[in-house]
Formats: C-alpha cells, structure tokens, sequence
C-alpha cells in the first residue's frame, strides 16, 4: 500500500499542479481577450461618434459596414487571433452569422441579462476542441446605446433616408428593431492552441 501511495500522490500533485497552470494560462488569455475587446469597442465608438458629428446616421453606417471589419482585420493580423463581430440578428450574414459556439453564448448572455445581469459587463470564454483542432474562444456582450438605435431601432426611430439605404444595401436585414439596453451581439475571438 505503501508503494502504492508513493506513487499515486506525486502524480496526484503534479495533475493538480499542472491544471492550476491550464486555468491560469486561460485566465491570463481571458484577461489579454478582454482587453482587446475593449479597444475594438473603444476605437469603433470614438469612430462612430465622430462620424455621427460630422455626417449623421447615414454616414456612421460606413463605419459599421466598412470600418469596422478593417479594424477587426488589423487585429486579427497584430494578435493571430480572429477577432470578429456576431450579432442575435443579423444585417449582412457574410460578416456577422455567429456559428454554433457563438449562438450557444449569445443564448448564455439572453439568459444572464434576463437575469439582471449588466449586459455591459458580461463576457465568457473556454477553451473548446473544434474538428480543426483546439482553440480559445472568448466573447464580450454588446448592448444596444442611445446611437445605435439610428440604425437599428424601431422602425419609427430610424429616419427615412437611412431606412432607403438599409434596404438598398441589406434588402434582407434581420438587425432592426432593438431597444436601448437590449443584447446586440459580442466581440468574438478565437485562438488557435498548440
């Protein structure tokens, strides 16, 4: 029996070892995931603000439909992660369809926030095993703010010349008719792990 335990905790010491150094590696991403999510935001509100001041909801529109994947983009690049945006309704399915890991914490984020937690604060990540390997993934909520609903409100809420150019450009947009405070969508980024 001896023998026994003089193998068996050494081992037992070194799993549990070992998987503190896991969570804490995937902490330490959550951390680094987080606060590049926070800058995209940052950086995409300075821009939508300025844009909002200079040219109205119709010019801001440039800067979700265009900006906004260039900046995900360079991220991506600077990171080697994929750093993209995902919505619960969607206004163009080529850059903003969540795939399956995506919709099951968009549907984790509906059900804290019917829980009143702050949408504003919420995020999650794991890591998961894909077909193509293994990956971190991380989202952080985005909730809807007063200059969203120029473009994504009521459809009272939304002017005339912008509603033209939404139908012009997304004849098929599922991303109106939010509310202040609702679940929009979240910043996603995945990670490849070795």
């Amino acid at each position: 029996m001896r023998r026994f335990l003089a193998w068996v905790v050494p081992l037992f010491v070194c799993v549990l070892m070992f998987s503190g150094v896991g969570f804490a590696a995937d902490a330490a991403r959550g951390q680094q995931a987080a606060q590049t999510a926070r800058g995209f935001i940052k950086e995409l509100a300075h821009a939508l603000r300025n844009e909002m001041a200079a040219g109205g909801p119709s010019g801001a529109m440039d800067v979700c439909s265009k900006l906004a994947p260039r900046i995900a983009g360079r991220i991506s690049r600077e990171t080697g992660w994929k750093v993209t945006r995902v919505g619960t309704r969607v206004r163009n399915p080529l850059l903003g369809m969540p795939d399956a890991w995506e919709q099951k914490v968009l549907e984790m984020f509906q059900e804290r926030a019917a829980r009143g937690e702050s949408i504003d604060q919420m995020s999650y990540f794991e890591v998961v095993t894909e077909p193509d390997g293994k990956f971190f993934r991380y989202m952080k909520a985005i909730d809807v703010k007063p200059p969203c609903l120029a473009c994504h409100g009521s459809e009272a809420q939304i002017a005339p010349g912008v509603r033209a150019i939404l139908k012009e450009r997304y004849p098929k947009d599922k991303a109106t008719g939010y509310r202040l405070g609702e679940l929009r969508g979240a910043i996603s980024i995945k990670e490849p792990l070795q």
